[in-house]
């Protein structure tokens, strides 16, 4: 009742300080208000004198209170503690039983009993060794010391963020619940470990400030800085999920602007994405974890982030990008056109799927000769697709044009930061950048910085040179939590509901120059020797043998040119690029594929092309005599991603269910043979969806024969038996249809 008359004057002075009034602190009269909740230490009497006899529950609590001997015991007030520590002396208790020699606790012998006095020296004490007392020793407070320190509790961390121009400003430190943060820090350096709020001290545990300290060290990069409670830094807002992650690792007070929940929220929680707006008809199209891909791109790209689509292989990045694409041309045309950047051997597998799942795109496939580089032109198409090695050689042009979005598929080819390829697609002017790849990205920093240097300039921080191991083990630490916001990877695992139990793609392969010559050249030597033969008056028994030797030397060529001619060079062979690349992004995401070819020459160039790149396999063909054994290698050992074989070699009766992924490196015509190809990985035991991927050379034979492998089966499958059996009803505009030029 004094103190409510006497409110906020300077009228109470401390007998041993008369001359110095004691200051308000709103309610809070300094030095007095923390004692007016201690308990009342005389006993209570009855009218006799007497003290009362306790009902049951009282008798309850005062046994359990004397009689913990497996535990410290803790009683006391905010003024006082009395610690009974057990009769064992290793170690939580004889680290604790330290911590009172060093704390100012007297030692009662008789009782073994610690004691300390002062309402300072009891909260810093509580505060200074919380988790050694509750978590480490598991103390019992008595109900006396529970309900003393009922308004106690521990400090907690606190975010605030406002935003500024280009970015916001972030604040980690201490929730001053309502008093000035000056509190705080002018309680810190009097040397007391708690501060008074409203409610109620609070406790500053090392844990707290340890916390903090880690918090402020990730968000700047420091990683020697110290507590600093009156940090407020300037971020970018491609920081935001990061420092989201913090304040939530702190279990921090933290309400950020709306508009920073909008940037960061969903980039965290998935579930949180608003759907992009894909087309009715190809929305119907996607799976539904593709329908999440389209709307985590489209959601960083309206944020100006970049991001890298990292799904396994066979799910499906490439209609992803496709559908994204789509949705910005057409809600966002002023952004500008969009480009992918990939592998030669991938182009035209692009430009078709462009033209089987956006067909409202206006496409261009920059690449080979005549191709027109004016920027004018250029900006005529909605998507244009050109090749690693032809965006270097016509940089000028592609810097010249601002791309709404620019993709680099398999980007896998601008991991090395010294490569021409990366140092090309790092000049694009985009509005946003990502990149696709299978292959996992976390397992090289250096390779991530290098993705990251197309992706988002200047985010991840440059490698710190001369420190030691563990604070370099710290740098890398926090730079894959910067990036894993900007990393969406699902694994076929993850999205198996989704999946059927074997998933088809075809991968078109576009020749390069000396490839698409020699192929001509004995495509049109063909047709003329027909046209000769035709006009000559041959039987159409001739014709077809001859036909018959021919379309298998333009099949060869199409698998690889160097098994007519050996002087050509590896990089000739558009299939056998296109293969490498699925090698690598197979090996790398932990699969193991089956490689079946017709051509057991083509299976040597395989093999040589993988022992040049240090990649173990295993080889089956009709020579090889043990067929078992060689399968049974392959299955029972992990560390072997390839097995390569061929149609005779690998008939019926084998089971490869080691392997998850199918390569048809060159076509079979016949369905079921392909088929039986495929289940070699896909029958009982497999307890993973299989790939099966066919290489198609584009604009040839293969293709041909492709487009009529439904409706003429049976014609194909005698059109490549051996020469002796060919029907003789094979007709020659078969032939000349399987010939035709586009």
């Amino acid at each position: 009742q004094l103190l409510a008359i006497g409110k906020g004057l300077k009228i109470f002075r401390m007998a041993n300080a008369p001359e110095t009034p004691l200051s308000w602190d709103g309610d809070h009269l300094d030095k007095v208000h923390e004692h007016l909740d201690e308990p009342v230490a005389t006993p209570q009497t009855n009218a006799a004198g007497e003290a009362p006899d306790d009902g049951p529950e009282e008798q309850e609590v005062r046994s359990q209170e004397r009689g913990r001997d497996d535990r410290p015991w803790v009683d006391g007030s905010m003024k006082w503690l009395r610690i009974r520590l057990p009769q064992q002396s290793s170690g939580p208790v004889a680290e604790l039983r330290d911590v009172l020699q060093r704390s100012g606790f007297t030692l009662e012998t008789t009782s073994r009993e610690w004691y300390l006095a002062g309402t300072i020296q009891v909260l810093n004490f509580l505060a200074r060794h919380h988790k050694l007392l509750m978590t480490d020793n598991d103390a019992f407070f008595t109900h006396n010391l529970s309900h003393s320190l009922r308004n106690v509790d521990l400090a907690k961390a606190k975010c605030d963020a406002s935003e500024e121009n280009d970015g916001f400003r972030f604040a980690i430190g201490i929730d001053p619940e309502g008093k000035s943060p000056k509190v705080i820090q002018e309680a810190l350096s009097s040397g007391r470990m708690f501060f008074y709020t409203d409610q109620g001290p609070r406790l500053i545990t090392p844990e707290l400030m340890e916390s903090i300290r880690n918090a402020q060290r990730r968000i700047t990069g420091e990683s020697k800085r110290d507590v600093d409670l009156d940090l407020n830094l300037k971020i970018g807002y491609a920081d935001l999920a990061s420092a989201d992650a913090i304040a939530e690792e702190l279990q921090a007070a933290f309400a950020p602007p709306e508009t920073w929940s909008k940037r960061s929220s969903a980039i965290r929680n998935l579930s949180k994405l608003q759907p992009a707006p894909i087309r009715e008809e190809l929305s119907k199209m996607l799976r539904i974890y593709q329908q999440v891909g389209v709307a985590w791109l489209w959601h960083i790209h309206n944020h100006s982030l970049g991001g890298l689509l990292a799904d396994e292989m066979g799910l499906g990045k490439t209609v992803q990008a496709l559908a994204f694409m789509e949705a910005l041309r057409q809600h966002r045309p002023e952004d500008g056109p969009c480009l992918v950047v990939c592998p030669a051997s991938l182009v035209e597998n692009w430009r078709r799927e462009a033209r089987r799942f956006t067909p409202s795109l206006k496409v261009l496939a920059h690449h080979g000769q005549n191709r027109f580089t004016a920027q004018e032109y250029l900006q005529r198409f909605d998507l244009v697709i050109t090749s690693y090695g032809t965006l270097s050689r016509d940089i000028a042009a592609f810097t010249a044009v601002a791309w709404g979005a620019a993709i680099c598929d398999e980007g896998q080819n601008i991991k090395n930061a010294r490569a021409q390829a990366a140092k090309a697609v790092k000049q694009l002017v985009a509005k946003g950048r990502y990149i696709l790849t299978g292959t996992p990205v976390e397992n090289s920093l250096e390779d991530l910085r290098s993705l990251f240097g197309f992706l988002m300039p200047g985010y991840l921080p440059k490698p710190e040179e001369r420190i030691q191991a563990e604070e370099r083990k710290w740098h890398d630490d926090r730079l894959l939590q910067m990036a894993a916001p900007y990393i969406l990877r699902r694994s076929k695992v993850a999205v198996a509901p989704e999946l059927p139990a074997k998933i088809e793609q075809i991968v078109y392969c576009d020749f390069e120059d000396n490839q698409k010559k020699i192929y001509d050249e004995i495509l049109e030597s063909t047709r003329q020797e027909i046209f000769e033969m035709e006009m000559g008056g041959a039987t159409q028994a001739r014709i077809q043998m001859a036909a018959f030797n021919q379309l298998l030397r333009l099949r060869q060529i199409c698998a690889d040119p160097r098994i007519l001619d050996p002087k050509m060079e590896e990089a000739d062979s558009a299939k056998l690029q296109a293969f490498l690349e699925l090698v690598e992004e197979s090996k790398d995401a932990g699969h193991r594929m089956l490689v079946f070819s017709t051509f057991v020459t083509a299976l040597q160039l395989l093999k040589t092309a993988l022992e040049d790149r240090d990649v173990p396999y295993c080889y089956l063909d009709g020579s090889t005599k043990d067929r078992q054994g060689v399968c049974d290698t392959f299955n029972s050992t992990p560390t072997i991603p390839v097995m390569l074989m061929s149609l005779k070699a690998g008939g019926t009766g084998l089971n490869l269910t080691g392997a998850d992924t199918v390569i048809h490196f060159d076509p079979w015509w016949n369905p079921a043979a392909e088929a039986q190809a495929t289940d070699r990985a896909h029958r009982i035991g497999q307890t993973r969806t299989v790939t099966s991927i066919k290489l198609i050379a584009a604009g040839t034979i293969e293709e041909r024969v492709m487009e009529l492998q439904k409706s003429k089966s049976e014609m194909l499958r005698k059109l490549l038996t051996e020469s002796d059996s060919v029907s003789s009803g094979l007709s020659l505009d078969v032939i000349k249809d399987l010939l035709r030029k586009d």
